[in-house]
C-alpha cells in the first residue's frame, strides 16, 4: 500500500472574471494531519471543494488521484461513498433535529420493514459520540449545544460514514480555547487510528502544533509544501501574504481627547428567561480617539452587552442611561443608534451582518441607504450607489471583479470586509466590533486593525471585543473585562498582561459584590 493516500495535480478552477485556482499540487501522505493555510480568498475552500466534488469533475482542469486511482467525482455523495467527508466551516445541521438524527441524517438506520429504527439510531448514535468525546443525551436537540459541541457532532456524522480522509475547513474560527483543545486532541486520536486529516486554519499556532506538513497557497497557486517542524509563524506569514510582516500590529500614534460615550449602570435581562440577568450593571465609557477593549470568556455577555447597546437588539427590561458627548441619548431601536452615530459589526456576519440573498453593492449601501435616497420621490439613486459600493472595494481591498456579485461568491475575510464597509459608509463616531477578525487570515486581520487606525485618528471611538488576547492588547487602550455579565475591571494597556486579563476575566460571581 503506498503512503500516499491523495495527489491532486494542477488543479485550475475558474469562475467568471476569477482565476481561484491556477496550477495547483497537494500531495497528503496516509494517515497524517495536514494543514493548508493561506489568506482569504486564496482558493483553499475552492481547492477542497473540488476533491469533495462540490465542484464536480469536468468543472476544473488537473486530475486528483485517491487511492492510487484516478477519482472522478460528480457529487459529494460520490466522494462519501470513498470515504472522503468534508465538513464546513458553516456546520450543516439542522437545528430542529437530535444529536443522533443529525448524526444519521441521509445515512438513516431502518428497520426491517424500512421504517426508522430508532433504538439502534441512538444507540450507534451514543458509540459515535462516545469516540468523539461528546457527553450529551443522543436524543439532545442540536439546537441546545454550544457551537463547539455541534463541530464534534460532525465529527461522529463523518466517522459514520466509514471516513478515510476528514476534511476540516476552520474547524475551531469559533471555538473558544477548551474546545479547541479537545477538538485538536480528537484529531490526533483519530491519527492514530489511521485516518487522515486535511485541515485548514488560520490559527497557525495551532496548525504548528498538530500538523505533520503544512501546504500554503496564496492567490491561487500553492507556494510551498514543508514539514510542520520546519514551519515558523514569520515563514508562513511570509509565504502567505509574499512579504515579511514585522509587526502584525500597525503602529498608531494616540491622540485621545474628551469622553464620546458612556454608560452608565447598564442591565440586561434574558429575552426568554424572566429574572435572568444578563448584564449587571455594567460602566463603562470611550473617549475621542480611543480604542477600548472588551475581553470576557465565551458566556461572559459580551455579545449581549454590545447588542443591547446597538439599538436594545438584544434582550428585555433594559435600564441604565448611555451618554454621547455628555448628552443623554435614548437608542432604544438599531434607528435610533444609527442616526446618533453608533455602529455594530456583529460577530456572526451570515446572520446579522449580511443580506445573503443580494450582491456586495446591496450589502454595502443598506445600512445608510437614506443617503442615496430621493427626499422627493423617495427612489435609491442606483448609479451613485454603484459608486459608493466600488469606493468602499477599493477602499477594503475587497477581492471582487464586480459589485454586482452575489456576497455569498466571496470568502469569509472579504465578506466581512463587506459588513465593515457597511457600518463605515454609515459614518459612525462609535463603532462596536465583535470578533472582526475571527475565521479570517492574518493579512486581512492586518487590514482590519489599520481601518480602525483610520477611525481612531479621526476623533472616533472604537470599542472592540475578541477571544484573543493578544489582539486586545495588541489594539487596544485601555481593556473593561467581563465576567457573568458584570464588568469586573478596567486595565490601561501599560499594565495589561495574559495573566491579570485572565484573573479578572474569570472571577466567580459571588467575588463580584
Amino acid at each position: 500500500m503506498s503512503d500516499t493516500i491523495l495527489e491532486m495535480r494542477s488543479i485550475t478552477k475558474t469562475f467568471p472574471g476569477v482565476v481561484a485556482l491556477d496550477d495547483v499540487t497537494l500531495t497528503v501522505r496516509r494517515g497524517e494531519i495536514h494543514a493548508i493555510c493561506g489568506e482569504n480568498g486564496a482558493g483553499k475552500s475552492t481547492l477542497m471543494k473540488v476533491l469533495s466534488g462540490v465542484h464536480p469533475y469536468g468543472t476544473y482542469e488537473g486530475q486528483i488521484v485517491y487511492e492510487g486511482e484516478e477519482a472522478r467525482f460528480h457529487s459529494i455523495t460520490d466522494s462519501e461513498h470513498e470515504g472522503i467527508v468534508i465538513i464546513h466551516q458553516e456546520l450543516a445541521l439542522s437545528p430542529f433535529l437530535s444529536i443522533a438524527e443529525n448524526i444519521f441524517l441521509g445515512n438513516e438506520r431502518y428497520t426491517k420493514t424500512h421504517l426508522i429504527d430508532w433504538n439502534r439510531t441512538n444507540a450507534e448514535a451514543q458509540e459515535l459520540m462516545d469516540r468523539v468525546g461528546l457527553v450529551e443525551n443522543p436524543t439532545t436537540p442540536i439546537s441546545t449545544v454550544g457551537v463547539g459541541k455541534q463541530q464534534l457532532v460532525e465529527i461522529a456524522k463523518a466517522l459514520s460514514k466509514s471516513v478515510k480522509l476528514l476534511i476540516l475547513d476552520e474547524p475551531t474560527a469559533a471555538l473558544n480555547d477548551n474546545d479547541s483543545e479537545h477538538l485538536l486532541g480528537l484529531l490526533r486520536n483519530l491519527k492514530a487510528e489511521g485516518i487522515t486529516c486535511i485541515m485548514i486554519s488560520h490559527k497557525l499556532s495551532e496548525l504548528m502544533d498538530v500538523a505533520d506538513t503544512i501546504t500554503v497557497i496564496r492567490d491561487g497557486h500553492t507556494i510551498e509544501s514543508m514539514p510542520a517542524a520546519d514551519a515558523t509563524q514569520e515563514r508562513l506569514i511570509k509565504d502567505m501574504v509574499g512579504r515579511e510582516m514585522s509587526q502584525r500590529y500597525p503602529p498608531r500614534e494616540r491622540h485621545i481627547g474628551d469622553e464620546l460615550f458612556r454608560v452608565e449602570d447598564w442591565t440586561v435581562y434574558h429575552p426568554t428567561q424572566p429574572g435572568r440577568v444578563m448584564i449587571d450593571h455594567a460602566n463603562l465609557n470611550v473617549r475621542a480617539g480611543e480604542v477600548v477593549g472588551i475581553a470576557g470568556l465565551m458566556g461572559a455577555g459580551r455579545t449581549e452587552l454590545a447588542m443591547s447597546l446597538f439599538g436594545h437588539s438584544y434582550g428585555a427590561h433594559i435600564t441604565g442611561r448611555t451618554y454621547i458627548r455628555g448628552d443623554e441619548v435614548h437608542l432604544d431601536t438599531v434607528d435610533d443608534a444609527i442616526h446618533h452615530g453608533v455602529a455594530y459589526v456583529s460577530e456572526d456576519r451570515k446572520r446579522y451582518g449580511l443580506n445573503l440573498l443580494t450582491d456586495i453593492k446591496t450589502n454595502t449601501t443598506s445600512a445608510g441607504l437614506y443617503k442615496l435616497t430621493s427626499k422627493l420621490f423617495g427612489f435609491v439613486n442606483g448609479n451613485e450607489e454603484i459608486k459608493v459600493a466600488e469606493e468602499y472595494r477599493s477602499k477594503l481591498g475587497i477581492k471582487t471583479p464586480t459589485v454586482m456579485a452575489a456576497v455569498t461568491k466571496l470568502s469569509g475575510g472579504n465578506q466581512q470586509k463587506v459588513v465593515v464597509a457597511k457600518w463605515l459608509y454609515t459614518d459612525p463616531d462609535i463603532l462596536i466590533l465583535d470578533e472582526p477578525t475571527r475565521g479570517i487570515d492574518v493579512g486581512a486581520k492586518y487590514e482590519i486593525y489599520t481601518i480602525i487606525n483610520a477611525m481612531v485618528a479621526q476623533g472616533k471611538a472604537v470599542i472592540v471585543i475578541s477571544s484573543e488576547l493578544p489582539e486586545i492588547m495588541g489594539i487596544s487602550d485601555r481593556i473593561y473585562t467581563l465576567s457573568f455579565g458584570a464588568i469586573t475591571g478596567e486595565v490601561p494597556i501599560a499594565e495589561a498582561t495574559q495573566e491579570n486579563l485572565m484573573e479578572l476575566m474569570t472571577k466567580e460571581k459571588e467575588t463580584l459584590k
